[in-house]
């Protein structure tokens, strides 16, 4: 029997600001996509999400993937990815995620997915090892895919002790990673715990104009800021909002927003309706005169999107609204 049956909560990693540094650790790519346990059992492979749901229906060809190996009883930890013309594409996973299981097998093939493996709960003769260090987890991953991954939409994730390595990684890394993970060799895996890993995210800036704005919840006052960039076209595209103003920045802002208030606000694609940011008072959004730009940090894009909010770092106004462009975020 397999000793590890899901849900079983992974082991998770707390953010941090920078890389830390000494021999206990070792570092590894932060890919943009699914945290994916694996459990093979027999005839049966289950896909766990981080958050404990089955993803095994919407990613078939991985079951597939994973029956063809010959253990017969193993569980791993990784990472799903899809790619489109060999970059990383997060928005194109996201689509992998449909009720229709006809449209579940037609994205498997025009979007299949592959998997990072990172770490190895379980072994090839179904013995238990979360309880031994990472370091020797990671000799027993790499024995297991030297000896049993032949397919290439599984591979083994990059590993390196080297904090010049890891650095340069964070610092020139391509849009199929999003920051670097750092683990520490000595812990066991510390199963729904943070202690002992670590993830520094690529945090990239843009200067954008602010097409429109939203009020807080409560007072008079800005709640958020409504972002554009400037598409191909010359259209400006709502690309994203910024909150978490402090009270500096909103000293005047509100009275400088209203008399810049003119329709249309953003002349290509428009923000849409209420979300999860918005409740009832603040989802409607005011637009303004495409004069005002702002430079703000984000981590993530999506379908030329900031994936979440952005943080406010400081205006701009020695740049014109016309020099903020889609390039910008381009991936």
């Amino acid at each position: 029997m397999l000793p590890l049956r899901p849900p079983f909560p992974p082991m998770e990693a707390e953010r941090a600001d920078a890389l830390p540094r000494g021999p206990v650790w070792q570092y590894e790519p932060k890919w943009d996509g699914f945290r994916c346990l694996v459990f093979r059992d027999g005839d049966r492979v289950e896909l766990q999400s981080k958050a404990g749901k089955s993803l095994q229906r919407y990613f078939p060809e991985m079951v597939e993937a994973f029956l063809a190996l010959g253990p017969r009883r193993f569980v791993l930890d990784g990472e799903l990815i899809v790619r489109l013309k060999r970059r990383v594409s997060f928005e194109h996973l996201l689509l992998r995620i449909h009720p229709s299981e006809r449209r579940v097998r037609e994205m498997s093939t025009a979007y299949p997915a592959e998997v990072r493996l990172f770490d190895i709960l379980v072994d090839d003769r179904g013995g238990l090892r979360i309880a031994e260090p990472l370091r020797d987890r990671r000799r027993r991953l790499e024995k297991f895919t030297a000896r049993w991954v032949k397919d290439p939409r599984l591979s083994l994730s990059q590993s390196t002790r080297s904090i010049t390595t890891a650095s340069r990684w964070l610092a020139r890394g391509s849009g199929d990673t999003d920051g670097v993970m750092a683990k520490r060799r000595d812990l066991p895996y510390l199963s729904g715990s943070r202690d002992g890993m670590m993830k520094v995210k690529r945090i990239r800036t843009a200067d954008c104009v602010v097409g429109g704005y939203r009020y807080a919840e409560k007072g008079r006052a800005v709640g958020s800021l409504l972002l554009g960039l400037y598409n191909r076209q010359g259209a400006l595209d709502h690309v994203g909002f910024c909150s978490g103003l402090t009270g500096k920045i909103r000293e005047g802002l509100l009275e400088r927003l209203e008399q810049l208030q003119a329709s249309p606000g953003f002349s290509g694609r428009g923000p849409g309706g209420p979300s999860r940011w918005t409740g009832a008072r603040n989802a409607e959004w005011f637009p303004v005169r495409p004069k005002l730009v702002v430079e703000v940090s984000y981590d993530h894009v999506t379908g030329h999107r900031f994936r979440h909010g952005t943080k406010f770092l400081r205006w701009r106004p020695d740049k014109a609204p016309r020099q903020c462009t889609m390039s910008q975020i381009s991936q």
